[in-house]
């Protein structure tokens, strides 16, 4: 299992405090890359703005992504361009959700 492998799974681990989808499966996470084998760099949105998790969800993430074995650091970038949708949702977040 590579590293980017493993930080998904650390990531999917974290659900969002509305739905019964984890975040990842939500599309919440736009981009993973990890340099050196052990700087991973996160790009993530939030369903919105004014979400009540804004603060306490991108550092669940990078907290998660820590627990990674060789993670020595995590940038996270939460970026509103594009902003987030339902089309971004997996097939399966959207059958959890039914849509």
């Amino acid at each position: 299992m590579s590293i980017k492998e493993k930080i998904i799974a650390e990531i999917k681990k974290i659900y969002d405090p509305e739905l019964p989808v984890n975040i990842y499966e939500l599309g919440l996470i736009y981009d993973i890359q990890v340099e050196n084998n052990n700087f991973a760099k996160i790009k993530m949105t939030l369903t919105t703005p004014n979400c009540p998790v804004a603060e306490s969800l991108p550092k669940e993430v990078k907290d998660g992504v820590m627990q990674v074995e060789g993670i020595e650091n995590v940038d996270l970038e939460l970026v509103w361009d594009p902003p987030w949708n339902k089309e971004m949702m997996s097939e399966a977040a959207k059958l959890e959700l039914n849509l």
